[in-house]
């Protein structure tokens, strides 16, 4: 299976935009080397299990900042796949299309319509605008900026980082809501398909569902320290408390979680 170009057994290589803009092939721009960011583990993953080399470009430039990002994607977020002179792909879903087309087989889309627009309906409940991500970003926005015990600096960082997700206090008290419905929406879908005899989310695949539920479940439960070596003031951070949501939780899920990593994706992660 091939990964990273350039890695070793358990971290990647960066090279920085300016060496990546210089560059052929698939690049992949990552975000924080030591944290298990669902959006760039699911990135990852795609191209992973279609066996695409891809080169690790740090999202930051050498100043520290996000300008040489601006400049290169028109955004400061990251993952961003680039793949020769073509335009930055920064959504899921373009990053997902780019990955079928640049090796069709395994296919992570189903052929079927059906199962298609289910696929694209759950992740989008997973890793779009106000979905799973989104609720439990904001969350943790609230959790940091109302502790009496964060300085000023570090509050001031996370209320700048909480208006790319719209955040106030009342989108935070909302977010908890959502998270449930959506952990509630996955696990019924993944007992009628075990029902039927299946182990994924659509239809009798792996499609790319099943990566983005093993990727973004870090978000309620990141996997064990031997196999995730995340950052580990993050793995608390990460880890969820409320029991509303905890509740909504399925043990299938992080079963499944642990089935499509295992069989599929690359442990332990690399960062």
């Amino acid at each position: 299976m091939a990964t990273a170009i350039g890695r070793d057994d358990y971290k990647l290589k960066y090279v920085s935009l300016a060496e990546a803009k210089n560059m052929s092939g698939l690049r992949l721009i990552l975000g924080a080397h030591t944290i298990p960011g669902p959006w760039r583990e699911a990135c990852k993953s795609l191209f992973y299990v279609k066996n695409i080399p891809y080169t690790p470009v740090a999202s930051a430039g050498q100043d520290g900042s996000d300008r040489e990002l601006r400049e290169w994607t028109a955004q400061n977020s990251a993952p961003v796949a680039i793949w020769n002179d073509e335009r930055p792909r920064s959504t899921w879903i373009e990053q997902l299309f780019l990955a079928e087309r640049l090796q069709p087989t395994p296919s992570l889309i189903p052929a079927n319509m059906e199962e298609r627009t289910l696929m694209f309906g759950y992740i989008n409940e997973i890793a779009g605008e106000n979905g799973f991500a989104w609720s439990k970003r904001l969350t943790m926005i609230h959790g940091t900026v109302t502790n009496p015990q964060v300085d000023e600096p570090t509050r001031a960082f996370w209320l700048k980082f909480g208006t790319k997700y719209g955040y106030s206090a009342a989108a935070a008290e909302a977010a908890p809501a959502r998270m449930v419905e959506v952990l509630r929406f996955l696990g019924a879908r993944l007992q009628q398909q075990q029902a039927k005899g299946s182990k994924f989310f659509v239809g009798d695949q792996l499609s790319a569902l099943d990566i983005y539920w093993a990727a973004f479940a870090a978000l309620v439960q990141p996997l064990p320290p031997e196999l995730c070596p995340m950052a580990t003031a993050f793995r608390a951070f990460y880890t969820e408390r409320n029991p509303v949501v905890t509740a909504a939780l399925s043990p299938e899920l992080l079963v499944h979680r642990d089935f499509i990593y295992r069989e599929y994706l690359e442990l332990p992660i690399v960062f």
